[in-house]
């Protein structure tokens, strides 16, 4: 028969996190976050610090702030100059870092809470710059789009899908979060849409990252939101909405090219622009299939369904407009990537002014994943820098672990044969 044999030697089932820790400092982020948010005015707890225990919280495997005190206190106490801290002052911090919602209101006269917190944007575009992972006078391609973030706090409110929460506005760059604002639920997305990525660009520049080409769906397909956009890109790409206007011009093409894209037949064909922005010369690319039924089309009589791009992109064909469109779809993982892997679909507060610090830091930590994944797979083979959360804690974090201290050092001790040691790291 089998036995338990019991040690009280202190071993850490998540040795991984000590050089998550460590690669955390050597970049000289927690300098970086406490010169840019300044002093809590609680002695020995920084904004750094809190910023480390969330952090710690994720890259563990927990969900909420209380686990760093249920679950992982053990674990996350034996790292040497690291200060645990409760739940509570986790979530005061949050409260400590925001700022007073703004009430916007519509064309058509509701007002509508927004919640623009500028310095933790900021932070987290400097964050980018000091990984590298942005840099500076490069020029990036920019995502844009709303999120519908389910949830029943105090502050929900019924969105378009009938559920009940916030709506924010997420900007990002491949796939990394670069700029949040919080709204509410029940905002529709055109609302001051343009004054948000105004905003955004306005940052960015601020940071010296430069913008190439911007792409956004048909919530952002409206005169003023596109002058912004077209005024802070190279080129752009929007969803276009169905009009009479668009498809009185769609009825006068005569002659449609045909493509295969993803196995399927289509038409395509350009237009020049001349719903608004006449003098622009834009160009409406059009892409059509047969329907699926024998309903006749309202506004252009016939059985096809019409999808189109918006854009000021005159040297691509009408195929590549289209795949360099529908590759939005990437950007739009990273919500999905938010919401199970960094908390989005458990927001702590029950104000939008203190989840919108929690969204913003959360993207901040998923940006610095980015950066610890990237660096982990170019060691280990079975991590990839597309890895999710799960995985990377599983292959990566999840190793047993003591810290001993020897002529005055801090030394880690692994118990593994993986190359951990060819990270350079500690």
């Amino acid at each position: 028969m089998s036995k338990i044999v019991k040690s009280s030697k202190i071993i850490s089932p998540f040795g991984g996190i000590s050089l998550v820790f460590q690669e955390f400092n050597n970049l000289n982020l927690p300098q970086l976050i406490d010169n840019h948010l300044g002093s809590r005015g609680l002695k020995g707890i920084s904004n750094s610090c809190l910023f480390q225990n969330w952090l710690g919280i994720f890259f563990c495997g927990g969900k909420v702030a209380e686990d760093i005190q249920y679950h992982l206190a053990d674990t996350l106490s034996q790292e040497p100059n690291f200060k645990k801290v409760s739940s509570t002052t986790l979530l005061r911090g949050l409260n400590d870092l925001s700022v007073d919602n703004k009430i916007i209101n519509s064309s058509t006269n509701n007002n509508y809470d927004f919640n623009i917190n500028n310095s933790m944007n900021d932070l987290n575009i400097k964050l980018l710059l000091k990984t590298k992972q942005l840099l500076p006078q490069h020029y990036y391609d920019l995502d844009y789009d709303n999120q519908i973030i389910e949830h029943n706090k105090y502050d929900a409110k019924r969105t378009y899908k009938k559920t009940k929460g916030y709506c924010p506005a997420i900007a990002t760059i491949g796939d990394k979060v670069v700029y949040i604002e919080n709204r509410d639920g029940n905002a529709n997305v055109k609302v001051d849409q343009h004054n948000t990525l105004t905003r955004t660009y306005k940052l960015l520049d601020h940071n010296n990252i430069k913008i190439n080409r911007s792409r956004m769906d048909a919530g952002s397909y409206s005169k003023d939101i596109i002058e912004v956009v077209a005024n802070n890109s190279k080129q752009f790409y929007i969803r276009a909405n169905r009009s009479q206007n668009v498809a009185e011009q769609i009825k006068s093409i005569e002659q449609w090219e045909d493509i295969e894209l993803n196995y399927k037949q289509y038409q395509v064909a350009s237009l020049k622009f001349t719903q608004f922005f006449e003098d622009k010369n834009y160009r409406l690319v059009i892409m059509r299939e047969k329907s699926s039924t024998l309903q006749i089309d309202a506004f252009t009589g016939d059985n096809f369904s019409y999808r189109s791009i918006l854009t000021n992109d005159h040297k691509s064909t009408e195929l590549e407009v289209i795949q360099y469109y529908n590759q939005r779809g990437a950007s739009e993982k990273i919500f999905d990537v938010m919401n199970n892997d960094f908390g989005w679909s458990r927001l702590p507060c029950s104000d939008m002014h203190k989840n919108t610090v929690f969204l913003i830091l959360t993207a901040m930590i998923k940006n610095f994943y980015n950066h610890m994944v990237a660096k982990v797979s170019k060691v280990f083979k079975d991590i990839k820098p597309t890895s999710r959360l799960k995985k990377f804690i599983f292959s990566f974090i999840s190793v047993a672990s003591k810290w001993i201290k020897n002529s005055r050092q801090h030394k880690l001790i692994l118990y593994t044969n993986k190359d951990y040691d060819r990270l350079n790291i500690i």
